[in-house]
Protein backbone atom coordinates (compact mmCIF):
# COMPACT_ATOMS: atom_id res chain seq x y z
CA UNK A 1 0.00 0.00 0.00
CA UNK A 2 0.88 3.56 -0.47
CA UNK A 3 1.08 4.69 3.02
CA UNK A 4 3.72 1.63 3.48
CA UNK A 5 6.44 2.89 1.14
CA UNK A 6 8.62 4.75 3.56
CA UNK A 7 8.97 1.82 5.84
CA UNK A 8 10.06 -0.48 2.51
CA UNK A 9 10.97 0.15 -0.62
CA UNK A 10 12.01 -2.15 -2.72
CA UNK A 11 15.41 -1.67 -3.91
CA UNK A 12 16.87 0.42 -0.87
CA UNK A 13 19.21 -0.58 1.09
CA UNK A 14 18.45 -1.20 5.12
CA UNK A 15 22.34 -2.79 5.63
CA UNK A 16 20.78 -6.14 4.75
CA UNK A 17 18.10 -6.45 7.59
CA UNK A 18 15.36 -7.40 5.01
CA UNK A 19 16.40 -9.52 2.12
CA UNK A 20 14.09 -11.04 -0.51
CA UNK A 21 15.73 -14.37 -0.50
CA UNK A 22 14.34 -14.43 3.39
CA UNK A 23 10.71 -13.78 1.93
CA UNK A 24 10.58 -16.92 0.17
CA UNK A 25 11.43 -19.10 3.58
CA UNK A 26 9.52 -16.96 5.69
CA UNK A 27 7.70 -18.59 8.69
CA UNK A 28 3.37 -18.58 9.19
CA UNK A 29 3.30 -19.73 13.02
CA UNK A 30 4.84 -16.97 16.02
CA UNK A 31 7.92 -17.65 18.11
CA UNK A 32 7.26 -21.07 20.28
CA UNK A 33 5.06 -22.56 17.82
CA UNK A 34 4.96 -25.57 16.11
CA UNK A 35 6.53 -24.51 13.29
CA UNK A 36 7.76 -21.33 14.32
CA UNK A 37 11.11 -19.77 15.22
CA UNK A 38 12.65 -20.64 19.15
CA UNK A 39 10.41 -19.12 21.59
CA UNK A 40 13.10 -16.63 24.20
CA UNK A 41 13.29 -18.34 27.63
CA UNK A 42 15.63 -19.59 29.96
CA UNK A 43 18.97 -17.48 29.33
CA UNK A 44 17.18 -15.84 25.94
CA UNK A 45 15.88 -12.62 25.49
CA UNK A 46 14.45 -10.77 22.80
CA UNK A 47 15.25 -7.04 23.06
CA UNK A 48 15.07 -3.93 20.43
CA UNK A 49 16.31 -0.49 19.91
CA UNK A 50 14.93 0.91 22.74
CA UNK A 51 16.58 -1.78 25.37
CA UNK A 52 19.64 -1.45 23.45
CA UNK A 53 21.59 1.31 25.74
CA UNK A 54 20.44 -1.05 28.40
CA UNK A 55 22.26 -4.27 26.83
CA UNK A 56 25.69 -2.80 26.76
CA UNK A 57 25.22 -1.23 30.06
CA UNK A 58 24.35 -4.77 31.42
CA UNK A 59 26.96 -6.50 29.58
CA UNK A 60 29.61 -5.07 32.52
CA UNK A 61 28.00 -7.41 34.51
CA UNK A 62 27.96 -10.59 32.57
CA UNK A 63 28.35 -11.24 28.77
CA UNK A 64 25.79 -11.20 26.37
CA UNK A 65 25.60 -12.60 23.28
CA UNK A 66 23.75 -10.18 20.64
CA UNK A 67 22.11 -12.29 17.62
CA UNK A 68 21.00 -9.97 14.89
CA UNK A 69 18.31 -11.83 13.11
CA UNK A 70 15.05 -12.43 11.35
CA UNK A 71 12.88 -14.20 13.73
CA UNK A 72 10.37 -14.85 10.49
CA UNK A 73 13.00 -16.50 8.22
CA UNK A 74 13.23 -20.46 8.83
CA UNK A 75 16.78 -20.80 7.78
CA UNK A 76 17.98 -18.84 11.02
CA UNK A 77 15.75 -21.51 13.26
CA UNK A 78 18.71 -24.23 13.65
CA UNK A 79 21.30 -21.41 14.95
CA UNK A 80 19.01 -19.85 17.37
CA UNK A 81 17.95 -23.23 18.73
CA UNK A 82 21.92 -24.03 19.18
CA UNK A 83 22.54 -20.67 20.36
CA UNK A 84 20.16 -21.28 23.07
CA UNK A 85 20.60 -24.74 24.14
CA UNK A 86 24.24 -23.54 24.56
CA UNK A 87 23.66 -20.41 26.24
CA UNK A 88 20.79 -22.44 28.81
CA UNK A 89 23.46 -24.98 29.12
CA UNK A 90 26.00 -22.37 31.02
CA UNK A 91 23.49 -21.10 33.66
CA UNK A 92 24.02 -17.95 33.55
CA UNK A 93 27.84 -17.31 32.92
CA UNK A 94 26.27 -15.85 29.31
CA UNK A 95 23.02 -13.96 28.25
CA UNK A 96 21.80 -14.52 24.49
CA UNK A 97 20.01 -11.34 23.18
CA UNK A 98 18.31 -11.48 19.98
CA UNK A 99 16.90 -8.56 17.85
CA UNK A 100 14.97 -8.68 15.20
CA UNK A 101 16.59 -6.75 12.87
CA UNK A 102 13.68 -6.51 9.60
CA UNK A 103 12.03 -4.48 12.17
CA UNK A 104 14.72 -2.76 13.68
CA UNK A 105 17.14 -1.80 10.34
CA UNK A 106 18.74 1.24 12.53
CA UNK A 107 20.32 -2.24 14.23
CA UNK A 108 21.60 -3.34 11.56
CA UNK A 109 23.37 -0.28 10.11
CA UNK A 110 24.94 0.63 13.49
CA UNK A 111 26.46 -2.71 13.84
CA UNK A 112 27.78 -2.26 9.55
CA UNK A 113 26.11 -6.01 9.02
CA UNK A 114 25.45 -6.97 5.28
CA UNK A 115 22.59 -9.24 6.33
CA UNK A 116 21.53 -11.88 9.24
CA UNK A 117 22.56 -13.47 10.40
CA UNK A 118 24.85 -11.88 12.62
CA UNK A 119 26.24 -12.18 15.86
CA UNK A 120 28.57 -10.28 18.18
CA UNK A 121 29.76 -10.84 21.76
CA UNK A 122 29.06 -7.72 24.22
CA UNK A 123 31.56 -7.90 26.90
CA UNK A 124 32.08 -4.22 29.15
CA UNK A 125 29.93 -2.97 26.58
CA UNK A 126 32.46 -3.32 23.85
CA UNK A 127 31.19 -5.27 20.78
CA UNK A 128 33.10 -8.25 18.98
CA UNK A 129 32.29 -9.56 15.85
CA UNK A 130 31.79 -13.37 16.33
CA UNK A 131 30.07 -14.73 13.11
CA UNK A 132 28.59 -12.71 9.96
CA UNK A 133 26.31 -15.27 7.59
CA UNK A 134 25.09 -18.50 7.75
CA UNK A 135 27.05 -20.82 9.70
CA UNK A 136 28.26 -24.48 8.12
CA UNK A 137 27.61 -27.37 10.00
CA UNK A 138 30.98 -27.51 11.14
CA UNK A 139 31.50 -23.48 11.85
CA UNK A 140 28.03 -24.20 14.04
CA UNK A 141 30.06 -27.00 16.34
CA UNK A 142 32.88 -24.77 16.38
CA UNK A 143 30.86 -21.81 17.89
CA UNK A 144 28.97 -24.06 20.54
CA UNK A 145 32.29 -25.97 21.46
CA UNK A 146 34.86 -23.35 21.06
CA UNK A 147 33.49 -19.83 20.54
CA UNK A 148 31.22 -19.27 22.83
CA UNK A 149 33.42 -20.76 26.32
CA UNK A 150 36.19 -18.51 24.74
CA UNK A 151 33.51 -15.50 25.49
CA UNK A 152 32.95 -16.44 28.71
CA UNK A 153 36.22 -16.76 29.47
CA UNK A 154 37.44 -13.81 27.92
CA UNK A 155 34.43 -12.26 30.30
CA UNK A 156 35.85 -13.56 33.16
CA UNK A 157 39.54 -12.65 32.98
CA UNK A 158 37.95 -8.74 32.38
CA UNK A 159 36.29 -8.97 35.70
CA UNK A 160 32.33 -9.50 34.04
CA UNK A 161 31.91 -12.67 35.83
CA UNK A 162 27.88 -11.81 37.01
CA UNK A 163 25.20 -14.11 36.67
CA UNK A 164 22.36 -13.67 33.97
CA UNK A 165 18.55 -13.52 35.32
CA UNK A 166 16.51 -16.18 34.42
CA UNK A 167 13.11 -16.52 33.06
CA UNK A 168 10.98 -19.15 32.67
CA UNK A 169 11.23 -20.63 29.16
CA UNK A 170 7.55 -21.88 28.95
CA UNK A 171 4.15 -20.89 30.46
CA UNK A 172 1.57 -22.61 31.17
CA UNK A 173 -1.98 -21.38 29.99
CA UNK A 174 -2.81 -20.38 33.99
CA UNK A 175 0.37 -18.34 33.63
CA UNK A 176 -0.37 -16.82 30.17
CA UNK A 177 -4.02 -16.44 31.56
CA UNK A 178 -2.85 -14.78 34.39
CA UNK A 179 -0.18 -12.85 32.87
CA UNK A 180 -2.87 -11.70 30.35
CA UNK A 181 -5.27 -10.66 33.35
CA UNK A 182 -2.49 -8.50 34.96
CA UNK A 183 -2.89 -5.17 35.33
CA UNK A 184 -1.75 -2.89 32.86
CA UNK A 185 1.49 -0.14 33.76
CA UNK A 186 0.02 1.85 35.55
CA UNK A 187 -0.21 5.62 34.20
CA UNK A 188 1.71 7.30 36.31
CA UNK A 189 4.95 4.81 36.21
CA UNK A 190 4.91 5.36 32.00
CA UNK A 191 7.68 8.01 32.04
CA UNK A 192 9.78 6.48 34.30
CA UNK A 193 9.52 3.34 33.06
CA UNK A 194 9.82 4.49 29.19
CA UNK A 195 13.69 6.19 30.79
CA UNK A 196 14.90 2.67 32.39
CA UNK A 197 14.03 0.90 28.77
CA UNK A 198 15.84 3.67 26.89
CA UNK A 199 18.98 3.02 29.38
CA UNK A 200 17.78 6.54 30.79
CA UNK A 201 18.41 5.46 34.53
CA UNK A 202 19.51 8.06 36.30
CA UNK A 203 16.20 9.98 34.18
CA UNK A 204 13.89 6.98 35.86
CA UNK A 205 14.91 7.24 39.13
CA UNK A 206 14.04 10.96 39.01
CA UNK A 207 10.62 9.79 37.57
CA UNK A 208 9.84 7.07 40.09
CA UNK A 209 11.02 9.31 42.91
CA UNK A 210 8.23 11.53 41.80
CA UNK A 211 5.79 9.21 41.75
CA UNK A 212 6.65 8.43 45.59
CA UNK A 213 6.08 11.96 46.40
CA UNK A 214 2.24 11.55 45.21
CA UNK A 215 2.23 8.03 46.22
CA UNK A 216 4.61 7.11 48.92
CA UNK A 217 2.40 3.98 49.35
CA UNK A 218 3.58 2.68 45.69
CA UNK A 219 5.98 0.07 46.80
CA UNK A 220 6.18 -0.76 43.03
CA UNK A 221 7.79 2.55 42.42
CA UNK A 222 10.00 2.08 45.10
CA UNK A 223 11.23 -1.15 44.07
CA UNK A 224 12.14 -0.07 40.23
CA UNK A 225 13.71 3.26 41.66
CA UNK A 226 16.05 1.51 43.52
CA UNK A 227 16.93 -0.52 40.22
CA UNK A 228 17.20 2.48 38.46
CA UNK A 229 19.22 4.28 41.34
CA UNK A 230 21.96 0.84 41.09
CA UNK A 231 22.25 0.91 37.27
CA UNK A 232 22.65 4.53 37.18
CA UNK A 233 25.42 4.40 39.82
CA UNK A 234 27.18 1.13 37.81
CA UNK A 235 27.06 2.36 34.29
CA UNK A 236 29.90 4.22 33.54
CA UNK A 237 31.88 1.26 35.71
CA UNK A 238 35.05 -1.28 34.25
CA UNK A 239 33.78 -4.21 36.93
CA UNK A 240 37.47 -5.67 36.78
CA UNK A 241 38.74 -2.15 38.47
CA UNK A 242 35.74 -2.30 40.82
CA UNK A 243 36.77 -5.29 42.22
CA UNK A 244 40.65 -4.31 41.83
CA UNK A 245 40.32 -1.78 43.66
CA UNK A 246 37.96 -3.70 46.49
CA UNK A 247 40.49 -5.83 47.07
CA UNK A 248 43.11 -3.65 47.76
CA UNK A 249 41.13 -1.17 49.68
CA UNK A 250 38.75 -3.25 52.25
CA UNK A 251 38.90 -0.34 54.65
CA UNK A 252 37.11 2.00 51.89
CA UNK A 253 33.31 2.29 52.13
CA UNK A 254 33.02 3.18 48.74
CA UNK A 255 34.92 0.90 47.07
CA UNK A 256 32.58 -2.25 49.07
CA UNK A 257 29.41 -0.30 47.94
CA UNK A 258 30.73 -0.22 44.65
CA UNK A 259 31.49 -4.03 44.24
CA UNK A 260 28.10 -4.76 46.45
CA UNK A 261 26.55 -2.94 43.43
CA UNK A 262 28.12 -5.06 40.86
CA UNK A 263 27.54 -8.40 43.08
CA UNK A 264 23.12 -7.13 42.89
CA UNK A 265 23.19 -6.63 39.53
CA UNK A 266 24.77 -10.11 38.39
CA UNK A 267 21.94 -11.87 40.62
CA UNK A 268 24.61 -12.60 43.10
CA UNK A 269 22.32 -10.68 45.99
CA UNK A 270 23.89 -13.26 48.81
CA UNK A 271 27.20 -12.18 47.76
CA UNK A 272 26.28 -8.24 48.12
CA UNK A 273 24.77 -8.59 51.39
CA UNK A 274 27.37 -10.71 52.89
CA UNK A 275 29.95 -8.22 51.98
CA UNK A 276 28.23 -4.73 53.03
CA UNK A 277 27.31 -7.02 56.20
CA UNK A 278 30.60 -7.74 57.13
CA UNK A 279 32.59 -4.92 56.50
CA UNK A 280 29.69 -3.05 58.75
CA UNK A 281 30.58 -5.56 61.60
CA UNK A 282 34.66 -4.20 61.28
CA UNK A 283 33.47 -0.73 60.55
CA UNK A 284 30.82 0.80 62.82
CA UNK A 285 31.75 4.02 62.04
CA UNK A 286 29.85 3.62 58.64
CA UNK A 287 26.76 2.11 60.03
CA UNK A 288 24.39 4.59 58.46
CA UNK A 289 25.82 4.66 54.84
CA UNK A 290 25.80 0.85 54.60
CA UNK A 291 22.43 0.82 55.83
CA UNK A 292 20.83 3.08 53.83
CA UNK A 293 22.54 1.37 50.78
CA UNK A 294 21.03 -2.41 52.63
CA UNK A 295 17.67 -0.99 52.98
CA UNK A 296 18.00 -0.13 49.11
CA UNK A 297 18.80 -3.73 48.19
CA UNK A 298 16.00 -5.04 50.34
CA UNK A 299 13.72 -3.44 47.99
CA UNK A 300 14.75 -5.47 45.39
CA UNK A 301 14.50 -9.84 46.15
CA UNK A 302 11.02 -10.91 46.57
CA UNK A 303 9.88 -10.66 50.06
CA UNK A 304 9.95 -13.88 50.72
CA UNK A 305 14.00 -14.80 49.82
CA UNK A 306 15.41 -16.38 52.36
CA UNK A 307 18.29 -13.96 51.86
CA UNK A 308 16.79 -11.34 52.44
CA UNK A 309 15.45 -12.56 55.63
CA UNK A 310 18.81 -13.69 56.88
CA UNK A 311 20.17 -10.70 56.28
CA UNK A 312 17.42 -8.15 57.61
CA UNK A 313 18.55 -10.27 60.98
CA UNK A 314 21.98 -10.23 60.75
CA UNK A 315 21.67 -6.05 60.38
CA UNK A 316 19.30 -5.83 63.03
CA UNK A 317 22.05 -7.30 65.36
CA UNK A 318 24.67 -5.28 64.01
CA UNK A 319 22.54 -2.22 64.78
CA UNK A 320 21.54 -2.81 68.19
Amino acid sequence: MATNNQQFQPGVSLAGAVDLESLKHQAKAQPGEVGGAPAAGGYVIDSSSAGFQALMQTSATFPILLLLWVPTDKRLFPLAQTLGDVVNAQEGKVQLARIDIATEPEIAQAFRVQGAPALFALIGGRPMPVLQGMPSEEELKQLSDELIPQVITLAQQSGVSGSAPYQDIQQSDEDTEAAANEPALPAAHEQAHRLAEEGDFAGAAAAYEQVLKDDPTDTLAARERVKALLLARSAALDVRVVRQEAAEHPDDVEAQLAVADIDMIGGQIGDAFGRLLEYVAGHRDQMEVVRQRLLEFFLIPEATDPRLKSARQQLATLMY
